[in-house]
């Protein structure tokens, strides 16, 4: 017996880890989970993306719901970013966690509905960390995190990405199509919202996971060419965006790491960092 091999935890599949496998994924382990590298081509994902319409499986990112009474207090005081910027339902925001000395624990999206309630999304390499650190944070404080694992995610990006979508999943047009970019709305159990991490148009979509097969194979058939995490790294590193953990990390500050930009440093707000 090899003891080395039998005591590596074993990758985490998501919730559409059997299409991967069944479009002969190239896959690879990735902060604790299986993922697609790509499915042959790299550079002919990133170009479909870029000329086309291109989807990712981000089912290992982590969606955290915060609803409560002091919701909004404890956000302005947990991150960076001012999430007294949101008043629009369903308008993002993105934001720096930060330690005490200023040092990035994450990116994140915040995503606003009303006082008493927001989503998170965080990256998968630092999620257990993230929510252990959210909750050594909310004492004291009227609020409920819920990390939601029982949701997939999907990245669907591309010029021609919303349109096929639409042509895809027909009923999800009315509550999408007129979201401005950074903006979400809820459809049923289902948020979509008009984000990405690749520099083109698109969305962003969270939904059941128990949905998540049947969605995938819809919009491929809608023309909607799966990708892999090597394209997705390229195209965000070509639109300039940055990535925890190789652009920020626990020993930058936002100002080192050319967030400056994320900093809501006006009136008199107290915030960790």
């Amino acid at each position: 017996m090899n003891l080395a091999a039998s005591s590596t935890p074993a990758l985490r599949p998501t919730p559409l880890h059997d299409q991967h496998l069944q479009a002969a994924a190239r896959m690879a382990g990735f902060a604790g989970w299986d993922m697609p590298l790509h499915y042959g081509s790299q550079i002919e994902e990133h170009q479909a993306v870029r000329r086309d319409a291109g989807m990712f499986d981000v089912s290992h990112m982590l969606a955290i719901d915060l609803h409560g009474a002091d919701a909004t207090r404890w956000l302005r005081y947990l991150l960076a970013n001012d999430v007294a910027k949101l008043t629009q339902p369903g308008k993002a925001l993105y934001s720096c966690l930060l330690r005490e000395d200023g040092g990035i624990l994450d990116d994140l999206i915040v995503y606003f509905f009303e006082p008493t309630h927001y989503r998170l999304v965080v990256n998968a390499g630092t999620a257990d960390k993230d929510l252990a650190w959210m909750q050594q944070q909310a004492n004291g404080y009227a609020i409920t995190l819920t990390p939601r694992r029982d949701l997939a995610m999907l990245a669907l990006q591309g010029p021609t990405a919303r349109r096929r979508f639409w042509q895809a999943c027909p009923n999800k047009r009315a509550a999408s199509e007129g979201l401005q970019p950074f903006h979400a709305a809820f459809d049923d159990d289902w948020l979509i919202a008009r984000t990405g991490y690749t520099g083109e148009d698109g969305f962003e979509i969270t939904l059941p996971a128990d949905q998540a097969v049947a969605t995938w194979r819809k919009l491929h058939a809608a023309g909607i060419r799966p990708c892999g995490l090597g394209s997705r790294d390229t195209l965000r590193l070509e639109a300039g965006m940055n990535l925890y953990g190789q652009d920020m990390n626990e020993t930058l500050s936002p100002l080192e790491a050319g967030l400056a930009w994320t900093l809501a440093m006006q009136g008199e707000r107290d915030f960790i960092g």
